[in-house]
């Protein structure tokens, strides 16, 4: 087709079709109209074809037509852009040769890094010093070209008169992990966008951890050796047409009818918990109360955002805290497997820029460019971390805000932005001393900073203890494992399980109800009040209100699990017991007989900081009787009549010098700072 026939062709296209839409546009100032290619095969199928064959040409046709309407202003630069490409155009990044050069393609990817945008010379007009001609000289390439010669025959200096600039970015675009086969490493392909599509509306489209589709050209990059020569290998890119971000939460899980009908079906089974648990890792034994915490937090609570702007987070975190060997790996595995949308990272191979944010230098545009890690590219999904002991303070430091705002903050370079991290975190570490000691507080074999701990709204310790008859049973398990190695027939399938989960999270929004909502506050006000009942000095916490809103979200997620709209007492009780048995785990003080958080939060039980704060009573007491200096038997025997062994003492003692309260000037004796 003869390109003044396709410039008539648009024209005539664009009158019936997106006239009124072009003139709201013209009117707002937005420089692009956006056209649906589905729309445009069925007007002309001979256009849609040369679109898809010759595409620069095409849409230069297209944008040429519009100089024939009559408009109220005329646009300097207006572009169309094209949406909705047939599905014969799209191309995985992996699968993009030299063969596609010139050919208008769309892919899909997670935008892993991002430039500033920079302004870009397309055109410069040039005068001549002898003859006063004037001279334009388009700027296609990367090096800013001169005019070579004037009519006039002179061949020196040329005066710039004026360039053209239009804004460009460039950004990184990855492979999502399901188009990736097993085992294969994400490709990457840069992707250039200019004028409106670096727009401040345009640009929230492209933050880094965004999954888009890209509609665009494929062109071929020169490369400049250090020589200044060009070397004969070309890179290649995309320049975008028209960008748009996919709706990545859980809709990429297609359902069909029959398995909508099966998931409701599932629903209204009265041993759905017991199936859900069964089907989560068959391959392990035991561990079912873990399992049901895991498949809690795979459904997740609810995210409330309030009309001041202030958000409660319903993703709940999960720590499991257990001796080698005991099957923690396999279980963050396999909740890989049936997550919907899930990265596993693995504690030395992970950094703290690799799990929120990195800013990387561009070599495209000269600048700095951010790139999205583990927990921004989980957003809206779940993210493993697996030996979360074995990351450095720094690494693990970063995760903070990620658990608890769920945003990720980066002021580096000249870059300061704020990443979404919606991201539910389960994890697995190992105790400091490789193994459990059964005689020591949990808190102090986990070597992890109380901030941190006590981000996590269930925090599982996994003993790997010897007793015959449990021992026997895990033998015999696992051993008819391997002797059968056909797969275990399991209740629910692993698609359906995930498309259950999928389900749950994307319809389901229940709402608490007043049973519910009086069953976890009497469980709370009971528990906190247990703590002080006594009048003596030691006064246990035995729970925080950040124990209080796991409830909620557990209660919400065991409702979403029954597809059920409404919270019910139920779901209250089984959050309650579920959250009870881990208190019992993690905080049980055997010498008050409570529960007592600060066992696994700071690692200092209430007992201990009762010994302390009688200790330097003690202390206080002496210092007004005989001095400054105290001798340290003066302080055990004073200590001893009100009840404290020597040993507990002496470790009260200690932990007073470690924390610089006081410090010994010569040896036998104590001295408060």
């Amino acid at each position: 087709m003869e390109v003044a026939e396709q410039i008539k062709k648009f024209g005539e296209f664009i009158q019936v079709n997106y006239h009124a839409d072009l003139l709201e546009k013209i009117r707002k100032g937005e420089g692009s109209l956006i056209v649906d290619f589905s729309g445009l095969s069925k007007f002309d199928p001979e256009l849609a074809d040369d679109l898809l064959e010759q595409p620069e040409e095409v849409i230069r046709a297209a944008e040429m037509s519009i100089d024939g309407f009559d408009l109220p202003k005329r646009p300097k630069s207006f572009r169309i852009r094209f949406s909705n490409l047939p599905q014969s155009q799209k191309t995985l990044i992996r699968d993009i040769r030299s063969g596609h050069i010139g050919q208008f393609v769309f892919i899909e990817g997670v935008v892993r890094q991002k430039s500033d945008v920079r302004p870009q010379v397309t055109s410069a007009r040039f005068e001549c010093p002898s003859c006063g001609n004037i001279i334009s000289v388009l700027q296609l390439d990367t090096k800013f070209k001169e005019p070579s010669r004037c009519g006039c025959g002179r061949k020196g200096k040329f005066r710039l008169l004026n360039k053209e600039l239009v804004d460009a970015q460039r950004i990184v675009l990855e492979e999502s992990s399901e188009d990736l086969e097993s085992g294969g490493q994400p490709k990457r392909m840069d992707v250039f966008l200019k004028e409106d599509l670096v727009s401040p509306i345009e640009d929230k489209k492209t933050n880094p951890g965004t999954k888009v589709v890209v509609n665009g050209i494929v062109k071929e990059v020169p490369i400049i050796l250090r020589t200044g020569g060009q070397s004969i290998r070309f890179d290649l890119l995309v320049e975008a047409n028209y960008v748009d971000s996919v709706d990545e939460e859980f809709s990429e899980v297609m359902i069909t009818a029959e398995e909508e009908r099966q998931i409701k079906e599932l629903a209204q089974d009265p041993k759905l918990y017991q199936k859900i648990v069964s089907s989560l890792a068959p391959s392990i034994y035991g561990y079912e109360k873990i399992k049901e915490a895991i498949i809690l937090q795979l459904v997740g609570g609810l995210r409330k955002k309030r009309k001041d702007g202030s958000t409660t987070r319903g993703d709940m975190h999960i720590l499991l805290i257990g001796d080698p060997g005991a099957g923690k790996s396999q279980l963050l595995k396999r909740a890989t497997i049936i997550a919907p949308k899930a990265r596993y990272v693995s504690g030395k191979g992970a950094s703290g820029a690799g799990l929120t944010a990195a800013v990387v230098k561009d070599e495209f545009l000269k600048g700095w460019a951010l790139e999205a890690g583990a927990l921004v590219l989980a957003n809206h999904g779940f993210c493993m971390i697996d030996e979360l002991d074995k990351m450095s303070k720094e690494d693990r430091s970063a995760m903070h805000e990620a658990l608890e705002q769920q945003t990720i903050t980066i002021s580096k370079a000249n870059i300061q932005a704020t990443l979404r991290a919606e991201t539910t975190v389960l994890a697995a570490a190992n105790p400091k001393f490789g193994r459990f000691d059964a005689y020591e507080v949990i808190g102090k074999q986990i070597d992890l900073p109380p901030t941190l701990i006590n981000r996590f709204d269930l925090i599982f310790p996994i003993k790997d203890m010897p007793d015959k008859v449990n021992d026997e049973k895990m033998a015999t398990f696992i051993l008819n494992l391997h002797q059968d190695s056909e797969e275990k027939k399991v209740a629910i399938s692993t698609n359906l399980l995930k498309k259950y989960i999928s389900y749950a999270r994307k319809n389901i929004a229940p709402a608490l109800s007043d049973g519910a909502l009086e069953e976890i506050k009497e469980y709370y006000i009971t528990m906190r009040s247990s703590g002080s009942s006594e009048e003596s000095a030691v006064k246990t916490i035995p729970i925080t209100a950040r124990q209080l809103e796991a409830l909620v979200r557990l209660a919400e997620a065991n409702a979403k699990l029954r597809l059920s709209s409404i919270v019910t007492r139920n779901d209250a009780k089984r959050a309650v017991e579920l959250l009870n048995y881990c208190l019992m785990q993690i905080g049980f003080d055997k010498d008050t007989g409570k529960i007592d958080i600060d066992r696994i939060t700071t690692g200092i039980t209430a007992t201990q900081r009762s010994t302390i704060s009688i200790v330097r009573d003690v202390i206080i007491d002496l210092e007004n009787k005989i001095g400054k200096t105290v001798p340290v038997e003066d302080i055990v025997r004073g200590s001893e009549e009100k009840g404290i062994k020597a040993d507990r003492v002496d470790e009260a003692i200690e932990k007073l010098k470690r924390s610089g309260d006081l410090f010994e000037p010569r040896r036998g004796f104590i001295q408060r700072t």
